[in-house]
């Protein structure tokens, strides 16, 4: 629950929208007219709902055509605390979500101390109560430390509050502990998200293997560091019966496992990045270290694969891969600087470039940022739906602006969007049918 509220707005005061968008992305239906929230929840939708139609003392929103939608649920952020304030806090990733639509943010277990104890659950969870703007969702670690080693008390964890088990952007080399936390985490119901990556394939690799890497001097990194781990933990999966979700896929390797697999029935989904949907290997340019990502940006073949993979639902859901670096990490050379991006404030935004060039149908792309992360984590959110959680966002898909990076709410600025010409704002933000981000009219 946001710890405050605008004066104007009381808990859980009616609140009815008219005049708007109304898309759904888990029916993929779209209609025209109001929605109205009640206690936290949506009542009622539908063209006959105006404002005559407003409960007494609710407030109304004009939307004036814009879309509303579900919010976003981004099942890939880091927020910094515990441990690395300096790069983010919950308080200014929750700011950079509520601004960028994102109203649940699945936070990343690589924090110091790693999210491995029920004691460290519960401190993001108290921090996100006291400062947060938005949901914040612990991932607990999927072995202690993150050392690849030892299984985390995955019973311990869950009761704490963890969504689900992650090792961050480490992954298992050992297939006997990956075998081992599958299994125990069936046992649980647990869901397991994994980062495939074969760090000794990968080496020293910065970028995509290939022709350019050669040209600029760069060690690559071959798609086959990726679909390796991909085939070996699918695999595993089939031997086990646990669930399991693909947290990065960015090549063709890869979904062309992961597309066998769910024909075979296996609980498999996956995910991609907004930056490998909508970036590749060239954006790199004269060696720009904010697009040195992992897994790095591919060719423009390998993007279209994965645009395609979103149109079709091969990929089930797009993140942010929110992963602020501090000036200093990033003023290097590029072999040399920490991978990464922040991408909270950006992600709808990019995203709706698939939707301008014909790629991706609005539902569609909405669907993969909100819909499949709540059926993913078992979350009531992604609907609009009568009894669905208000968790609601505006925006005009259309008005067009250059990203800033000193305008961005996140502690760093390391953003792939630098002065890029996007179009679609984010207007205004809602949880649980309160107000946590109103954009100031230019």
């Amino acid at each position: 629950m946001p710890p405050s509220m605008p004066p104007s707005m009381p808990p859980h005061a009616p609140l009815l929208f008219v005049n708007a968008r109304l898309v759904d992305p888990a029916s993929g239906v779209e209609t025209r007219g109001g929605l109205l929230v009640l206690d936290g929840r949506i009542a009622d939708l539908g063209p006959a709902l105006i404002a005559q139609a407003a409960p007494q003392g609710a407030r109304i929103v004009d939307c004036a055509g814009d879309v509303l939608a579900p919010g976003l649920i981004d099942m890939q952020a880091f927020v910094g605390e515990p441990g690395a304030e300096h790069r983010e806090t919950i308080a200014t990733a929750t700011a950079a979500a509520a601004a960028g639509g994102v109203t649940t943010i699945v936070a990343a277990p690589g924090t110091s101390p790693p999210v491995d104890d029920p004691a460290v659950v519960d401190f993001v969870l108290r921090r996100a109560r006291d400062t947060g703007r938005v949901r914040v969702l612990p991932l607990a670690a999927l072995t202690k430390g993150r050392e690849g080693r030892e299984i985390s008390e995955f019973g311990l964890l869950r009761e704490a509050g963890a969504i689900a088990f992650c090792d961050g952007k480490r992954s298992l080399r050992n297939a006997q502990t990956m075998r081992r936390a599958l299994t125990y985490a069936r046992d649980f119901d647990a869901l397991v998200i994994h980062f495939p990556e074969d760090r000794d394939l990968v080496g020293e690799g910065v970028m995509n293997e290939g022709e350019l890497a050669m040209r600029l001097g760069l060690a690559g990194v071959p798609r086959e560091a990726e679909a390796i781990i991909v085939d070996r933990d699918l695999r595993l999966v089939q031997l086990t019966g646990a669930r399991y979700h693909a947290s990065i896929v960015a090549n063709g390797l890869s979904l062309a496992a992961l597309e066998e697999a769910k024909a075979r029935g296996l609980s498999v989904t996956c995910g991609t990045t907004i930056n490998h949907l909508t970036l590749n290997e060239n954006d790199i340019g004269d060696y720009r270290t904010f697009l040195k990502l992992r897994p790095p940006l591919r060719h423009e073949d390998e993007r279209r694969l994965l645009v395609e993979a979103v149109a079709n639902g091969l990929i089930d859901v797009i993140v942010s891969d929110h992963d602020p670096q501090d000036v200093e990490m990033k003023r290097m050379p590029f072999a040399e600087a920490e991978a990464g991006a922040v991408g909270l404030e950006t992600m709808l935004a990019a995203g709706l470039r698939l939707v301008h060039s014909g790629d991706v149908p609005l539902p569609t792309l909405l669907r993969a940022m909100s819909t499949r992360p709540a059926e993913i984590l078992r979350l009531e959110q992604g609907r609009l739906a009568k009894g669905a959680p208000a968790d609601l966002i505006r925006f005009d898909p259309d008005e067009p602006f250059v990203v800033d990076p000193a305008e961005l709410h996140s502690r760093c600025k390391n953003t792939p969007f630098d002065t890029a010409r996007l179009q679609g704002r984010v207007k205004s933000t809602f949880v649980a049918g309160q107000s946590v981000f109103e954009r100031r009219s230019d």
